[in-house]
């Protein structure tokens, strides 16, 4: 089985590996039902959406009518303003067949001047914040995925204080010295204020070349178990503090939470392995 600890100061002890819903963006009813049961088999209690991954929130919805407490449901809004996320916060109600979610997150948010809108008078938490108090959310969470993921949060933090965090994180990244100091830099906040803290792009090859697409994520994943092993092992047991997401294709899916259950402290990569890893499969981080 996966390792399971507290998500933050949530009071939910969630598996370690949440589940990518962004995988069920682009399938079938009956694929997302495979994935589902996937999901279940290995234990995993915590599910992560949000209102733009596709058909996401729509394959999900039918599990929740009778799944609805088995699991830590979270999505996500995209959108900037008061009205518009509150608007997109309810429709997510809808089609995840839900009356409340465990937690709301504002998607996404890469430049300083959205970060001021989505904190401003008229911006996205004020919806956020609003959900919580009619009983429509638990907790409120944000996300970025760049490099400078880091700072938006140190900045959100200060400004509000959000239940949780979500960003990049895998072995190439960390080779970037200033990313690898402002990613410190946030987990020390985080730990002090006791706010969980999700990585994404864990599995991370390369950017797709023309032609060569055999996963649903905008960026290549990594596809042979030995592989995702590596690459799983090695996020999992340098960041024993943070949660992984599970990297968003259905046909990856089953590699991942399998990496994630054989996963031990004796098995984490050095970043010698890493290297050669990394140098063997021709990988490349996403920013330069």
């Amino acid at each position: 089985m996966i390792d399971t600890m507290p998500f933050g100061r949530t009071g939910h002890i969630s598996t370690r590996v949440l589940f990518g819903a962004a995988a069920l963006g682009h399938v079938t009813q009956d694929k997302a039902d495979q994935a589902m049961r996937d999901i279940i088999h290995y234990g995993i209690n915590h599910i992560d959406t949000a209102a733009d991954y596709g058909a996401s929130e729509l394959r999900i919805g039918p599990w929740m009518k009778e799944h609805r407490d088995e699991f830590f449901l979270a999505s996500k809004t995209g959108e900037r303003d008061y009205q518009r996320a509150k608007d997109s916060i309810e429709l997510s109600l809808k089609r995840l067949q839900t009356d409340h979610l465990d937690l709301i997150q504002l998607h996404a948010v890469i430049e300083d001047e959205e970060l001021e809108r989505v904190l401003g008078e008229d911006g996205a938490l004020k919806a956020a914040q609003e959900a919580k108090q009619k009983g429509y959310v638990r907790f409120i969470g944000i996300t970025s995925h760049t490099l400078h993921s880091p700072a938006i949060h140190m900045k959100a933090l200060a400004h509000f204080n959000f239940d949780s965090v979500l960003l990049p994180y895998n072995w190439m990244l960390v080779q970037n010295p200033q990313y690898a100091a402002e990613f410190k830099a946030l987990l020390d906040e985080c730990r002090q204020r006791n706010t969980a803290v999700q990585l994404i792009k864990t599995n991370q090859h390369r950017k797709w070349n023309e032609d060569e697409h055999f996963a649903d994520t905008w960026y290549m994943p990594f596809a042979d178990q030995e592989a995702v092993n590596k690459a799983v092992w090695w996020a999992l047991g340098t960041q024993p503090g943070a949660f992984l997401n599970s990297s968003g294709d259905i046909h990856i899916l089953p590699k991942f939470l399998e990496a994630a259950s054989r996963f031990s402290d004796a098995r984490v990569p050095s970043n010698l392995e890493m290297k050669h890893l990394i140098e063997e499969k021709q990988g490349e981080p996403l920013w330069p």
